[in-house]
C-alpha cells in the first residue's frame, strides 16, 4: 500500500471510531463504513486524506473527511485530529446540550 493511503481499520481504530483493531474490521465487513460512497467491505481499503469515511454506528450516523492517518491510537484529543466532522454532530467540540 502506498504511504499516503492507510487501511481502513486501522485508521477507524486510530481515530476512536471503534475500541479494538478487529472491532473496526467487523464494522467494514458487516457493511457499515463508506468510503467516498461506496461501502466498504474490505478493512484493508485504503484511505487517504481527503476521502470521506461515513460509520453507520447503532447510536448515530457520523460522516468525517479524513484529515490525517496517524502512526498509533492516541488519546481522543490527538485522534480528533485525523478528520474533520462534516455533519457537526456528536464528533463536534461542543459538548452535547
Amino acid at each position: 500500500m502506498r504511504e499516503d493511503r492507510q487501511r481502513l481499520d486501522k485508521w477507524l481504530w486510530f481515530a476512536r471510531f471503534a475500541r479494538t483493531r478487529s472491532l473496526a474490521a467487523r464494522l467494514a465487513e458487516d457493511g457499515f463504513v463508506r468510503v467516498n460512497g461506496t461501502r466498504a467491505e474490505n478493512p484493508a481499503k485504503g484511505v487517504g486524506i481527503g476521502d470521506v469515511v461515513t460509520v453507520a454506528a447503532p447510536h448515530a450516523t457520523l460522516a468525517v473527511r479524513v484529515r490525517g492517518l496517524g502512526e498509533r491510537r492516541g488519546p481522543a484529543p490527538e485522534a480528533r485530529l485525523l478528520y474533520d466532522d462534516l455533519a457537526g454532530g456528536p464528533t463536534s467540540d461542543k459538548p452535547p446540550g
